[in-house]
Order: C-alpha cells, then sequence, then structure tokens
C-alpha cells in the first residue's frame, strides 16, 4: 500500500489478479453453455481435401486426433458439407447421409476423451464448387471429371472461366435449409458439443450477404434485411435441432476487401443482430473470399482487430483468426480482451503439440502432457 493514499500502488491489482489465476489468459478456461472449454485455443477448420464420397478416414482420424493430444481447447473438423452439391471438390468432406455421420462418430468420441472439445463447420460451397483439389490448381471441373451444378444467390460466376451457377428460387433455398437442418442433426448425434455454421470465404451463405454477388430483387435480395435473411433462416434451422445446452459458432468474412462488398459496418450490425437473438456464442472472424481480386494487407494477426471491433461494438464473443502463429501474439490478444478465442491454422499444421509448447513459453503451470508423452517434457 503507498504511505499517501492507503490505495494499492501500481501493479498491486495485477498481482492480486494473478494470485488469483496466475495461468496465462490463453490457457484459462471458458464456459459456454453447458460445456467448459479448457484453454483459448481451437483448431481452425482446415479442409484436407481427402474424403472419399465425403467420407472421413484415417488421414482425418489422424489428422484431428493429433491435434487434440496437442492440447488444443476446440478441434474443429473442416467444412463439412450438407449435400453433395455444396462441396468444394471431390475430396470435400459431407454430413448428407448417415455413413458419413458413423465415420464422423469415431473422430469426435476420440477428441472427447483427450478432454478437448469437439466441433464441425457445416457448410455449402454455392458457386465456388466443383473445382479440383488445390495441389491440382482449383480449377473448374470438366463434365469428363465429374463437374456438377453449382448454385448461388445470382447467375454470377466467382471468376472468369467459372462456370455461371444456377440462381436459386425459394423451393431450392428450401432445400438447402433443411439439408443444414439435417446435417445439424446427424453432428449432434456423433457427439460433436459445438457447430460452426460457415457463412465467410465467398461460400453459399456469405454469397447471399454481398451485394457483390447477391443481385436479386426479391426478399432474399436488396436490402440489408433480405441479403441477411437466408442465414438467419438457416441458424433457426440448425437451432431446431441443436440442442439449447450446447453452443453455435458462426464464421463471417467481416469484410470483403472490395469497393461495393460487404463491410465491417455490415458486420457489425449483423453480429448486434446475433446477440440480440440469443442463438449465437461465438462470432469466428474471418475475411475475404468473395472475389479473387481481394487484396488484404497480410501480417502476423492482421485479423485481430476485426475481432476486437466486433466484441466491443457487438458485445458478442469472438475468435480471432490471421496469421497467428507465436504463443505472444495469442497471449495479447486475449488478455488484452481483444477476442475470447484464438483459431490457428498454420501454426497447427506445423506443430500439432503448439499449445503444450506454448504453455511452456508462457510458463503456464498444470497444463498436463498426455502421459504417454510426460517423458518428453523436458527439452
Amino acid at each position: 500500500m503507498t504511505a499517501m493514499t492507503g490505495r494499492p500502488a501500481a501493479g498491486e491489482n495485477e498481482r492480486r489478479i494473478l494470485q488469483r489465476d496466475p495461468a496465462p489468459h490463453l490457457f484459462r478456461p471458458i464456459d459456454l453453455r453447458s460445456i467448459t472449454v479448457k484453454n483459448r485455443i481451437m483448431m481452425s477448420p482446415m479442409c484436407q481435401y481427402s474424403a472419399s464420397d465425403g467420407l472421413t478416414d484415417d488421414w482425418h482420424f489422424a489428422h484431428l486426433a493429433a491435434r487434440a493430444v496437442g492440447g488444443a481447447g476446440i478441434v474443429c473438423v473442416e467444412a463439412t458439407h450438407v449435400e453433395a452439391r455444396g462441396r468444394i471438390t471431390h475430396g470435400c468432406v459431407g454430413l448428407w447421409n448417415d455413413a458419413q455421420r458413423d465415420r464422423l462418430a469415431r473422430i469426435a468420441e476420440f477428441v472427447a476423451a483427450r478432454g478437448a472439445v469437439p466441433a464441425i463447420q457445416l457448410a455449402h460451397a454455392g458457386r465456388k464448387g466443383s473445382v479440383s483439389r488445390p495441389w491440382q490448381g482449383t480449377k473448374p471441373l470438366k463434365p469428363e471429371e465429374g463437374a456438377w451444378e453449382v448454385i448461388g444467390p445470382s447467375a454470377l460466376p466467382h471468376a472468369p472461366g467459372h462456370g455461371v451457377p444456377r440462381a436459386v428460387d425459394r423451393g431450392l433455398i428450401a432445400e438447402v435449409v433443411d439439408a443444414f437442418a439435417a446435417a445439424t442433426r446427424r453432428a449432434r448425434e456423433a457427439g460433436f458439443q459445438v457447430i460452426e455454421l460457415h457463412s465467410a470465404h465467398g461460400y453459399l451463405l456469405h454469397e447471399f450477404l454481398s451485394p457483390l454477388s447477391n443481385r436479386r430483387d426479391d426478399e432474399f435480395g436488396g436490402s440489408f434485411a433480405n441479403r441477411t435473411r437466408l442465414l438467419l433462416q438457416t441458424l433457426d434451422a440448425v437451432r431446431s435441432e441443436w440442442p439449447s445446452q450446447l453452443p453455435l459458432f458462426v464464421r463471417l468474412s467481416i469484410t470483403d476487401w472490395m469497393p461495393g462488398g460487404w463491410d465491417v459496418a455490415d458486420s457489425i450490425e449483423l453480429c448486434r443482430l446475433l446477440k440480440a437473438r440469443g442463438d449465437v456464442d461465438v462470432v469466428d472472424c474471418s475475411s475475404g473470399g468473395i472475389d479473387p481480386r481481394q487484396a488484404p494487407p497480410l501480417h502476423p494477426g492482421y485479423l485481430v482487430p476485426f475481432a476486437e471491433t466486433i466484441r466491443r461494438e457487438a458485445g458478442i464473443a469472438t475468435a480471432a483468426v490471421g496469421l497467428i502463429g507465436t504463443p505472444e501474439l495469442a497471449e495479447e490478444a486475449i488478455a488484452n480482451r481483444r477476442a475470447d478465442f484464438v483459431v490457428l491454422g498454420r501454426a497447427l499444421l506445423h506443430d500439432p503439440y503448439w499449445p503444450l509448447h506454448a504453455a511452456k513459453a508462457l510458463k503456464a503451470a498444470a497444463v498436463p502432457w498426455p502421459v504417454q508423452y510426460e517423458r518428453a517434457n523436458i527439452f
């Protein structure tokens, strides 16, 4: 205490907080409805383009199991498509039948057994579907290569050379919404504890949000209320099959990085609406994907300010993405309340045990290693 005022000296309040919870902010648990996540690290849903008929296999199991063993708090399955027409490539994972559900159940069970929260991202590629795998060039498929019809809000291709999508009518919109509901039911049956609804990166739900891809003149186009209608209807359908005690995330592209596109102000307005509705727990704040001419300013943590802005302006929990690669950068985002989670992609591809190594770098106590690996916890 200071002799002059009797108030705590500079830094004393911080020391008291640390005495109550000495863990780095990155490793403090957080409650989401009925579940507790052990830390603030989420594995990003990263497409592996390695499924067959939408079915996961040993590659997917090993890929996701390693990150659960490595200490991530949430392990999220890649974009999992709600219908075959909604795939990006022939190698994308699906959840439109029970066989796919049963393969995914093995993954969810193992992830949960390792103390991580099993999550799954539900998606529809829209007009960006029917292309080759990235290592084959992400080129539009030809009929002899098994191309399929793609759909979108308007008959506008994603890029020159891509197929013109079929502009969906009300009946087809209802089919897509029903497909999201059915996939949600299967995700619940498979044992997942978090669903993330993919409304980013230029895929179908984002295509309806953005004025660049949505040129409709009906109740699904034009005004902000109309362009957000499909997302809100899909949220209603997902929540009808998803227990109220389990959390729901939405991934958004906070900006299109293009003039006349979806922007930060639109995202704030939408997230305020999501907060008021009460059905979404976390907004995963990404960006871009609607137009290949985008030019984001890439650097470590370049999207963290978006998570901070949405969290502050909409009053909803957020997850930060964007080349977060070091423990210090991740800790700063959480400690300064810029986000509630960090979502790691490349960092976890590079090092499945990034969370365990980050705990050591940040001097986090009581972050257990798997007992089978404990003898390696000496470096």
